[in-house]
Order: C-alpha cells, then sequence, then structure tokens
C-alpha cells in the first residue's frame, strides 16, 4: 500500500474519531445533568410523592375515607424516594439533554434541515408534557374512582346467620406507596409516549417514509393497533382504555392532517423550484414529482 494511500485512510478516519469524541463527551455531559437533576428531586422526594398523590387522595376525600398509603417492607420507602428521583430527574434534565442531542446532530444538518427538524426537537417535549399532563390530572383520578368502587364496608352491628352471629365483611383500600407509584408513573409514561404520535409520523412525512393517503388506508389496521395497546397500557377498565383510544386515535388523524400539510407544501417548493410536474396514473388521482 502507497504512502497516499495510507494518508488518504487516515484522513477518512480522524472525523470519525472525532464525531465518536464528541459524542462521548455528549452522553458524559447528559448524565452528569440527569444524575445532578436526581440528586436535587431526591432531596426533595418527599414534595414530589405528595403531589403524585393528589388524585389518589382528592377520589378518597369525596368517598369520607383518610388518603393514608403504607410500606409493605422496610426497603420500600428508599425505592419508592429513588423511583421519584429517577423521573423528576429526568424530566429536570431533558430539555439540557435535547439541547446536547442538538447540538451534536446540527453541524451535520444543511440550514434547511435545521430549520426542519429544530420544530420537531421544540414539540416532542411539549407533547410529552401535554400527555402527562393529560394522564395525570384527567386518566388517572377516573382509574381510581373504578378501582376503589369495589371496596366494601361492613354494617354496623351483628346479624344473625343460622345459629352464628356474623358482622358485615369490610374489604377497605390501604394501598401500598411502591404500588402507587409504580401505576401512576405507567399512566404518566404511556400517555406521554402516545402523545408522540404526531411529531413521530409528521417526522416520518417530512422525511417521505409515509404518506398522507397511505396512513389514510391503513387506517383501519390503526385502530386495531391502537386497541390492543390500550389494553396492554393501561389498567384492566373500560374507562380508561376507551380514553386512551378515542385520544390517540384522535392524534392519528391530526397525524394524517399534519402530513398531507407537509406535502402540500413540499409539492409547491418543488413547483417553485421548476422540478414538480403532474402524471396522471391508471385512476388518474395522483401526481409525481421527480
Amino acid at each position: 500500500m502507497s504512502v497516499r494511500d495510507d494518508d488518504e485512510i487516515e484522513d477518512s478516519s480522524a472525523p470519525l474519531i472525532e464525531h465518536l469524541a464528541e459524542l462521548r463527551t455528549r452522553l458524559i455531559h447528559s448524565v452528569v445533568a440527569f444524575i445532578v437533576g436526581m440528586v436535587l428531586c431526591f432531596t426533595v422526594a418527599t414534595p414530589i410523592f405528595n403531589f403524585l398523590t393528589a388524585p389518589l387522595c382528592q377520589v378518597l376525600a369525596d368517598r369520607g375515607q383518610d388518603c393514608d398509603l403504607i410500606f409493605i417492607s422496610p426497603q420500600e420507602g428508599f425505592f419508592v424516594a429513588v423511583k421519584v428521583s429517577l423521573l423528576g430527574g429526568f424530566m429536570l434534565a431533558f430539555p439540557y439533554i435535547a439541547n446536547q442531542m442538538w447540538r451534536f446532530v446540527a453541524p451535520g444538518l444543511y440550514k434547511s434541515e435545521k430549520g426542519a427538524f429544530l420544530p420537531f426537537l421544540v414539540a416532542s417535549p411539549f407533547m410529552f408534557i401535554l400527555g402527562a399532563a393529560f394522564a395525570f390530572y384527567v386518566v388517572t383520578p377516573l382509574a381510581y374512582d373504578f378501582f376503589l368502587g369495589f371496596q366494601q364496608f361492613g354494617t354496623e352491628g351483628e346479624a344473625v346467620v343460622g345459629e352464628e352471629v356474623s358482622q358485615g365483611l369490610s374489604v377497605v383500600f390501604q394501598g401500598s406507596a411502591q404500588e402507587y407509584l409504580n401505576l401512576t408513573i405507567k399512566f404518566i409514561v404511556s400517555f406521554g409516549l402516545c402523545f408522540q404520535l404526531p411529531v413521530l409520523l409528521t417526522l416520518m412525512g417530512k422525511a417521505g417514509l409515509v404518506s398522507a393517503k397511505g396512513l389514510a388506508d391503513v387506517r383501519k389496521y390503526a385502530m386495531v393497533g391502537i386497541l390492543v395497546l390500550a389494553a396492554l397500557v393501561t389498567p384492566p377498565d373500560v374507562i380508561t382504555q376507551v380514553i386512551l383510544f378515542v385520544v390517540v386515535y384522535g392524534l392519528y388523524e391530526i397525524s394524517i392532517f399534519l402530513v398531507a400539510r407537509v406535502e402540500r407544501k413540499r409539492i409547491a417548493e418543488l413547483k417553485a423550484q421548476g422540478v414538480w410536474f403532474e402524471d396522471e396514473d391508471d385512476d388518474g388521482d395522483e401526481d409525481t414529482g421527480r
């Protein structure tokens, strides 16, 4: 191999090494930001947990019950604090982590690509927060109201059954703090991720991976998929499953509209550049751009 070939290999590998080094730096900064956010949230884990119990306490108060959660193992309190810290730390650090991702990707994008990608980067955390808020303030209270409806309160006094004297059986809620937190976080994360659907599909439409017509054609399959998703990520009660189905399917329809808008905008730009022409197919209803 000649010296020139060696130089070409070294020159071509240098940018890759630089990119990997930069990626490592960005990841380290992101992890440090997450750890800092987690430590900060750990110091105020109790107020955060009390805030997360608000939907349950409201439902219990409406039923005339005290809002008391219990620890069923000695270490449960510590793990509850850790889980609260993980969730809070990620939410605190997410803007910084997103900024690190953007600063890593942006130098490799053209100016027009930056302008197209940046709105999606902003919309993604906004839609996640919107979905999380919808889950926390709307879905979670309805779900707990449904679950707590299966409590059984014993009647006062005694009842004679045959020759035995029995009292009414009481089966009331004494919830585990960790189980409550797990279910609440599942609600928040599930709805937050489901609300990413318009962002994801619109970005794929921007890249030409999906089309509005294609999404509309598979609408019935999407409905089945959303029903399965609702059954998997929500508890086995009809109310929350119907709410999730209606919301996600509505987001799917909004995604079709957004993708169609992106396509119209792209066609308008191609026509302005003089590189678009209309071509009727056998059905006479499709346009083609080259």
